[in-house]
């Protein structure tokens, strides 16, 4: 029996150079087609750090091994095409539709976090009004391209719209109140609500599959390079499948980000939102691509009961290693991101939640960020803004034995620099370039990051592990032309 250690030492080089790929999905995407039962078994599951990919391709047929729904979902796309009331010059722009079913029926075992930005998108109101009601839940419809946010006419009867399209075509007992909605794009126009009511719903709902939850990760997406699955399986045969989109408007209290996660594990409501809530500040509340909070951040956790009960640790540790994983992972493909920094903060003087913000600020750094993103190990830039900061929210605090190493090199230590001639130099830049990848690329090559290590040495007891990305031109370039 291999175990998971081995399975992670094997898979750190590209999948094609083991011989597993072509030919890697299996019919219905949950098992690699291997010779070793044993790794097929494995493979069914995303490991905490993916594989290395040669291509788009390789990630892509990995993904659909990793991808399997729990029992008791079905999801289905389609695409279609609307022209913007507030910018019609740009004529008929693309947009997508995503249903996801539990098809057991409803379920009163869900959980949602979202935005705490002061103007939520019209879903997210709507989102805030189905938690409160405790209601069961019976679907869920995702469109991309337009985040129906503070928009002219009537933003959430327009989400209502799309919900009770939802309801009808699915033949809901609940109707439109057992479904939820979200949507992601450019914020202040308009909901094509009609379009997606009349046309690209429907159209959806004929597309249901019961097989992978690839398809509506990928529909999801907006400015993403590429699709975003984590998935693990439990002790009794229930899994946890989540899917996430977000690229830019990365910061805290989530993101420009939407995630969903299925599971046919059987967890009571009150332990399923309690759960999701502390997961959520160990990761999504973790990272940063931009320090910009979105309006329409939403991460919903819901149960189709199908399986049994497993013991509460053994849940929450499966769902923290699916919100980490895809925390990490919607930070690797930030828009025009080259670099994933991630900090580990140890022993700080104050709360961990003051640590995160720490960590938050050193990666929201442009300075620091732009660093990075040319591999120039100009420490001065990393021992400033963690001075910053602490100048500003922990003055009183001993700083005098802090000690700051990149990439486990250490390089400030009892407040002087710790860089002793060129060779220090071309070996910190190194471990920079170890870690970058092309900022265009639509896959993930590989997992590395930048590693940054703040130890405070027994001032205090908050630790933190933060994560960002660096700065590019061609994050300027996605931005500058965004809507169309």
């Amino acid at each position: 029996m291999w175990s998971a250690g081995t399975v992670l030492l094997v898979l750190s080089m590209p999948l094609s150079a083991m011989g597993f790929l072509p030919g890697l999905a299996a019919a219905h995407g949950s098992r690699v087609q291997s010779d070793d039962a044993n790794f097929r078994l494995l493979a069914s599951d995303t490991p905490e750090v993916l594989p290395e990919f040669a291509d788009k391709k390789e990630y892509m047929e990995y993904m659909e091994t990793v991808s399997s729904l729990p029992e008791g979902f079905a999801v289905g796309t389609a695409k279609g095409t609307f022209v913007s009331e507030e910018a019609p010059l740009l004529g008929n722009l693309p947009i997508k539709a995503t249903v996801i079913h539990l098809t057991k029926g409803p379920s009163d075992n869900w959980a949602a976090v979202f935005t705490k930005n002061r103007f939520p998108g019209a879903p997210v109101i709507v989102g805030r009004k189905r938690l409160a009601s405790r209601g069961p839940l019976h679907a869920l419809v995702i469109n991309n391209k337009v985040s129906n946010v503070c928009s002219g006419g009537d933003g959430v009867g327009n989400s209502e719209l799309v919900c009770q399209a939802v309801a009808d075509v699915l033949d809901l007992p609940g109707g439109a109140a057992t479904v939820l909605p979200s949507s992601t794009g450019v914020i202040g126009w308009r909901l094509p609500a009609k379009e997606l009511a009349n046309d690209i719903v429907p159209k959806a709902a004929e597309n249901l599959q019961s097989s992978s939850a690839l398809a509506a990760a990928e529909a999801i997406c907006t400015t993403d390079r590429y699709p975003k699955v984590r998935s693990k399986t439990l002790s009794n045969g229930a899994r946890l499948v989540g899917i996430a989109k977000g690229a830019g408007m990365i910061e805290p209290n989530m993101a420009t980000m939407l995630c969903y996660i299925m599971t046919d594990a059987t967890i009571p409501k009150t332990k399923l939102q309690s759960m999701l809530s502390e997961s959520v500040n160990q990761s999504f509340n973790s990272i940063s691509v931009d320090g910009d909070e979105s309006t329409s951040d939403t991460v919903v956790l819901v149960s189709s009961n199908q399986k049994g009960e497993v013991p509460d640790e053994e849940f929450r540790a499966a769902l923290d290693f699916v919100c980490k994983g895809l925390s990490a992972d919607i930070v690797r493909n930030g828009e025009g991101t080259g670099h994933v920094i991630r900090v580990q903060i140890d022993n700080f003087p104050g709360s961990d939640h003051l640590a995160r913000r720490l960590g938050r600020h050193v990666v929201n750094s442009p300075l620091f960020k732009c660093a990075v993103s040319g591999n120039d190990p100009n420490t001065g830039r990393l021992a400033a803004a963690v001075g910053s900061f602490m100048g500003k929210f922990a003055n009183d605090e001993d700083i005098s034995g802090m000690t700051l190493t990149l990439g486990g090199r250490v390089i400030f230590s009892k407040g002087k620099f710790v860089l002793e001639g060129d060779a220090v130099e071309k070996e910190i830049s190194q471990h920079m370039s170890n870690a970058q990848f092309d900022e265009h690329s639509d896959y993930p090559p590989h997992q590395r990051f930048v590693e940054i290590g703040i130890n405070f040495n027994g001032a205090g007891s908050g630790k933190a592990v933060v994560m960002g990305s660096d700065l590019t031109a061609e994050y300027v370039a996605v931005n500058a032309d965004y809507r169309s």
